[in-house]
């Protein structure tokens, strides 16, 4: 290729690279405004929703059980928003008992405060510490991860913090609000994965051919990991209730939720990002491979990716394990201090859950390999019999 045609072909890139970021913002922003139906309003007229600096604790209403604690933690806030700014108010804890869900103030914490105003809605009546206010902390975290993305990728640290904020928002304001409204939990996470892949990969791979090979060899490795998680899901004999809050919600008035097929469907939604990654490395590579040698044929072409695809592969499925793992570290270790026997272990209801998440999402993850091969050799050498005739 020509240095002119070089830099044709490098313009044309950047001008979809920017009207699919155009694309790509315009509909995050859409979906930003979204209403799903599931939102509250702030609360209501009699309540309010502010951020509270704790000034004083008492913990005489608290009661020490082992490693626990019940009771009630009563606590004097200064008011630090809305319309009530300034105000010093009493407020409760209420301390349960459960480690995984109790919170304990100290005098300069702040904290996220409901108050419950009177009839009138000039005063407050009481007020309830929720938990610590953290949205601070959490805007500067997300911050600093955006900048420091940007300043090492630059452009692509652009596009790649467009993918991470667009799908959040497909999560939050597509599928979960799907799953309760009761659609099929498998299909719809499916295509949600389906238009993540796109976005995605198009938007950090390109349009053209590589990021096509990407898309298509990692759409391809989810369809092989949702099969494989319906039919060894069915000879597990899984049951979604073992993840947690899981119960919870069947008692919050969603009891005809197919809280397994939920369970199922995030199988293949957890492996795609390392499906995605896999593919997007063998289409990069092979790209490189046909841009230095355009005139290798299909043969050669998968023989590359395939070598490509298998220095990559071991180690990512070590990752996937790796990050499956840490999910569970707690649970393993109960077992393990309880002497619990590998047969009982590997029989139980929640490490079969977990065995099958990380092999079936592991088994995806191996095939999309050969996959991406497949399909990118034979996208770039259809590409070089159109250029040869």
């Amino acid at each position: 290729m020509s240095i002119p045609s070089r830099i044709h072909s490098a313009l044309a890139q950047h001008r979809r690279d920017i009207a699919l970021v155009v694309l790509l913002a315009a509909v995050s922003a859409a979906l930003l405004v979204l209403r799903t139906g599931f939102e509250q309003p702030e609360l209501s007229l009699g309540s309010q929703r502010v951020r509270g600096l704790v000034l004083s604790t008492d913990d005489s209403g608290l009661r020490q059980f082992g490693i626990v604690k019940e009771g009630v933690q009563e606590l004097t806030i200064r008011v630090l928003g809305g319309r009530f700014r300034g105000q010093e108010v009493d407020a409760r804890n209420n301390v349960v008992g459960k480690l995984e869900m109790d919170k304990v103030f100290r005098a300069g914490d702040r904290a996220l405060v409901v108050l419950d105003l009177d009839d009138a809605g000039t005063g407050i009546r009481y007020a309830n510490a929720i938990d610590h206010y953290r949205l601070g902390v959490e805007a500067v975290l997300a911050a600093a991860f955006v900048l420091l993305l940007v300043a090492f990728a630059g452009w692509t640290g652009v596009k790649a913090a467009l993918s991470f904020f667009f799908s959040a928002l497909v999560i939050w304001k597509v599928m979960l609000p799907g799953f309760l409204r009761g659609f099929d939990p498998v299909l719809l996470s499916l295509g949600v994965v389906t238009v993540l892949s796109a976005a995605i990969i198009f938007l950090v791979a390109g349009p053209g051919r590589r990021g096509l090979a990407a898309f298509l060899g990692s759409l391809a490795g989810v369809v092989v990991t949702g099969a494989l998680s319906l039919l060894f899901g069915s000879l597990f004999r899984a049951n979604g209730a073992v993840k947690p809050f899981t119960e919870a919600l069947l008692y919050a008035g969603y009891p005809h939720l197919d809280i397994t097929g939920i369970f199922l469907a995030g199988i293949f939604l957890a492996s795609s990002g390392a499906v995605m990654d896999l593919a997007v490395d063998i289409a990069a590579a092979l790209d490189e491979v046909w841009q230095r040698s355009p005139d290798l044929g299909f043969r050669e072409l998968l023989v590359s990716a395939l070598r490509v695809g298998r220095a990559v592969t071991p180690t990512m499925t070590t990752t996937l394990l790796l990050a499956y793992s840490g999910g569970f570290t707690a649970l393993l270790m109960v077992y393990m201090a309880r002497g619990v026997p590998l047969a009982n272990l590997f029989n139980l209801s929640y490490v079969s859950a977990e065995i099958l998440h990380t092999l079936v999402g592991s088994f995806g993850l191996v095939t999309v390999g050969p996959l991406t091969a497949l399909i990118g050799a034979a996208l770039y050498a259809r590409k070089r019999g159109r250029q040869g005739g």
